[in-house]
């Protein structure tokens, strides 16, 4: 019998043997009615014959599978060949004519069972090249997944701890300072009464001293003496004061007090997102599937290969000098989505959208100043903050302007929009509440991250030791790994990746480092204004070089940003021209 697929395996390396004898050659055929493996040759000669000429000879691969020989029970000396249709059970030729089977319909059993098996294969090959495979492929996922977690979890449990820890010495520095006044109040109340004390002490001493000297007269024997003593003129008991002691006002912070002063676990309430799985039907149109396949790993591998060949020019060229419309005066944030759309803002609140030859489209008058208030969404719609009412509003790309989501107390000032996920990015700032304003701190600033329909998924606020990270975060842009990097005006660059852990900060080793606009490029580097130049700093913060200084016709760079085809856009203070510079190559 020859062997069927379930006897190879499917990383077999030896081969299957014609079946004729001393042929050695490869099978690459199979005779359905004689049930026998045929190499080429083979084949042709088989068919040559007569007798065989209407054999149906398949590939291998195709082939029907052999009836296995059973003999009937009843008729011990018969196979069985046949199946009845109406009781479904196989028969021999004899059963079919006499017994329980007289008079049922009948059919060819071999081919009931070839058929049935190549269902059954069929089954089989769905399970191994479909099933199977994305299933271990899930398996890695859910494991990665938990690994993943874990870090996470140990990440967060190091922070709480850690701001705990860093609470827990404000509330020791704040009692020691109270103690400390409370020991030069003492101090000082104690001073008083023992002056008093003294003087007292003096004053009783001198009337004792006056009681002496008038018993003394009035027990002389001579009256002249006590006729010749004036009335002594006693002197006033001096005046003394109360001490004015302090009090203790127990401070009123109850455990919710803490609780929103130290970070808060945040849970999603959003439904899971179930893990892709690709169709089986898809999967199995292998044209379609492959040709998607081909042209996407086409395009990434076009992409891969423009971004390895990327670099630094020697040097940066002037690419062409564009004139911004009437009404805006300078540039200070850019923000784009579309290759030939911008939308660029001024100090005056204008918020105005133009195409690459500086022609009006749209404009918008915000209550934005130089800060980088707004952002475009992958999908095309634009996104700004008001500060005063705090909220961020959302215009769609079909111009319905809507109030997308409100900040509570804090002030939005800086926006981005991932080009990983979509999420949303805000640098905000508040009046300092609880023991941050006992400790005299006016306001305190964080960064927040959202979700595309505007849920609340993360807050970053402070470093591992406790520290605020931010003071003034007024820009804030995303790198390629995910890094959150943020041009705090009072705080230098400050970067942190995408799980809120502090990274490192950048201040240009000046003790005012002022920075305005930031972006980062397809290699992972962070451009950022300050003074006079725009700086090239490296992923991990380390200082490049300065890109672009006063003999590249800079002056007061404000807002920048890199294109899609690495064209970098730099926008000035009080400067009507918006320059596009080529510093890749």
């Amino acid at each position: 019998m020859a062997l069927s697929k379930m006897d190879i395996p499917r990383t077999a390396q030896h081969f299957l043997e014609c079946a004729i004898e001393e042929c050695e050659r490869n099978c690459e055929f199979y005779c359905n009615p004689c049930h026998i493996r045929l190499c080429k040759q083979c084949k042709d000669e088989h068919l040559r014959s007569p007798e065989n000429k209407n054999h149906e000879v398949v590939l291998y691969q195709q082939r029907k599978r052999q009836l296995p020989v059973e003999k009937c029970k009843i008729h011990p000396t018969k196979d069985m060949d046949m199946l009845c249709e109406e009781c479904q059970v196989p028969v021999c030729s004899k059963c079919a004519t006499q017994g329980d089977h007289h008079g049922h319909i009948f059919t060819d059993l071999e081919k009931k069972y070839a058929d049935k098996s190549a269902i059954f294969q069929e089954e089989i090959s769905k399970i191994q090249e479909y099933f199977l495979p994305i299933s271990q492929n899930l398996l890695k996922e859910i494991k990665e997944d938990s690994s993943k977690i874990k870090h996470i979890m140990d990440n967060i449990r190091i922070s709480m701890k850690t701001e705990g820890e860093s609470l827990k010495s404000l509330v020791d520095t704040v009692v020691s300072e109270n103690l400390k006044q409370l020991d030069q109040i003492e101090h000082s109340l104690l001073e008083d009464l023992k002056t008093q004390d003294k003087t007292m002490d003096d004053y009783i001493t001198y009337l004792n001293d006056l009681v002496k000297e008038l018993h003394i007269c009035l027990s002389s024997k001579e009256p002249q003496k006590l006729m010749s003593k004036k009335k002594p003129k006693i002197q006033s008991i001096p005046e003394t004061t109360k001490p004015v002691t302090p009090s203790f006002t127990a401070g009123q912070y109850s455990k919710i007090d803490i609780t929103q002063l130290l970070c808060k676990i945040h849970v999603p309430n959003t439904k899971a997102e179930n893990r892709e799985i690709r169709s089986i039907e898809s999967f199995y149109n292998t044209d379609t599937a492959m040709k998607l396949t081909n042209q996407q790993m086409k395009e990434e591998r076009t992409k891969s290969d423009k971004k390895q060949t990327l670099s630094l020019t020697a040097s940066v060229t002037k690419v062409r000098k564009l004139k911004v419309p009437p009404g805006v005066h300078g540039v200070y944030h850019i923000s784009q989505h579309q290759s030939n759309r911008l939308w660029i803002s001024d100090l005056d609140g204008n918020l105005v959208q133009t195409d690459l030859h500086m022609n009006v489209i749209q404009k918008i008058k915000t209550n934005g100043k130089w800060e980088g208030f707004h952002t475009v969404t992958q999908d095309g719609d634009l996104i700004f903050t008001d500060k005063n009412k705090k909220v961020i509003i959302k215009k769609t790309h079909d111009n319905y302007i809507t109030e997308f989501m409100k900040t509570g107390d804090w002030k939005p000032f800086s926006i981005h929009s991932s080009h990983i996920n979509g999420d949303l990015l805000v640098g905000m700032a508040r009046e300092a509440k609880g023991l941050l304003r006992l400790m005299k701190t006016t306001e305190e600033s964080k960064v927040t991250r959202y979700n595309t329909t505007g849920k609340e998924l993360q807050n970053i606020q402070r470093d591992n030791k406790g520290q605020e990270l931010y003071i003034t975060p007024y820009y804030i842009t995303e790198n390629i790994n995910g890094d959150i990097c943020t041009s705090d005006h009072s705080n230098g660059v400050v970067v942190v990746n995408k799980s809120g852990q502090h990274r490192f900060s950048y201040r240009d080793q000046k003790s005012e480092f002022k920075p305005y606009g930031i972006c980062t490029d397809v290699l992972g580097h962070i451009l950022v204004c300050y003074g006079v130049s725009v700086q090239l700093l490296d992923q991990d913060g380390q200082f490049l070089s300065l890109l672009l200084t006063q003999q590249q016709g800079v002056e007061c760079p404000r807002g920048v940003c890199v294109d899609d085809e690495n064209n970098l856009y730099v926008g000035q203070r009080d400067i009507i021209i918006l320059t596009v510079y080529n510093y890749l190559q």
